[in-house]
């Protein structure tokens, strides 16, 4: 499976420092725009990727406790801003040139 995964990993390694993506749109550049859920196997899959970087629709941190911590501090220190406890989308959305 992993081998199937890789599309995947590739696709959230592209997500520069300061940007974020939602694991749909990761989805649609590796070219499976209905396998969102797929995404989250690659983030548990593969080691060292930019999780952080990955969020759910609307800018959402989906991580439970501890984990939706780490990850909101993570990305405050790559610069990025929040609204509530959503991340700014308008300003932070990784653009795939």
């Amino acid at each position: 499976m992993p081998a199937d995964l890789k599309i995947f990993a590739d696709a959230m390694r592209k997500i520069p420092r300061g940007k974020v993506a939602t694991y749909g749109q990761i989805a649609a550049v590796a070219g499976h725009p209905r396998a969102a859920r797929q995404v989250v196997w690659a983030l548990n899959a593969f080691q060292g990727l930019p999780w952080h970087r990955v969020l759910g629709a609307g800018g959402a941190i989906r991580l439970p406790g501890q984990q939706a911590l780490e990850q909101r501090l993570r990305l405050e220190l790559e610069g990025v801003t929040f609204r509530g406890s959503r991340v700014d989308m308008a300003k932070h959305q990784w653009k795939r040139k």
